[in-house]
């Protein structure tokens, strides 16, 4: 099976789960899915880990990211698909932290967000398909270079990021 005909969780625009299609359909007609995204935290809650996409993506290739995550597959729990998009793009085995729901909308790519983090000191190991480099970056540079909106950063995102700050009344 190829990566565009791997079925996909599709959801209504309020956020009810309607059915699957091949990733390939999905992304072609815009329909609405889900999305798994994870925050990765330094011990001391001061850094995040950050990461530049590939330039092979099928969405916002070669731009900076500070998520790891993924659609949620058919039959697939978000809880599920934050673990294993975890595992698969950084090689961090843990269970991560569910935070909170949210919506995002952009042009064609239209999901419901099921945003969690985790704190991890172990070793990061990139999955080479969807991780060209990525590094560790004290959260006020974060907040500093998402002021600037010419930086490469995925829209997504900056949404979660801003949206996170306010969960932990940091906003």
């Amino acid at each position: 099976m190829t990566d565009g005909d791997e079925s996909v969780a599709i959801y209504d625009r309020e956020g009810a789960v309607t059915g699957s299609a091949p990733r390939g359909r999905m992304r072609a007609e815009g329909l609405w899915h889900a999305a798994s995204s994870v925050l990765v935290r330094s011990p001391d809650l001061r850094s995040v880990y950050v990461h530049r996409r590939t330039w092979d993506k099928d969405v916002y290739p070669g731009a900076y990211d500070c998520w790891a995550g993924g659609v949620v597959a058919a039959g697939e729990s978000p809880d599920h698909a934050a673990a294993r998009e975890l595992a698969e793009e950084l090689g961090v085995h843990t269970t991560p932290r569910f935070l909170f729901r949210t919506r995002h909308e952009r042009g064609t790519v239209r999901f419901h967000a099921f945003v969690y983090e985790t704190c991890w000191d172990g070793p990061v190991v990139h999955q080479p398909t969807e991780i060209a480099e990525g590094w560790w970056m004290h959260l006020s540079e974060l907040r500093e270079r998402l002021r600037d909106p010419h930086w490469p950063f995925v829209p997504d995102g900056r949404q979660f990021v801003e949206e996170w700050l306010t969960f932990h009344g940091l906003g």
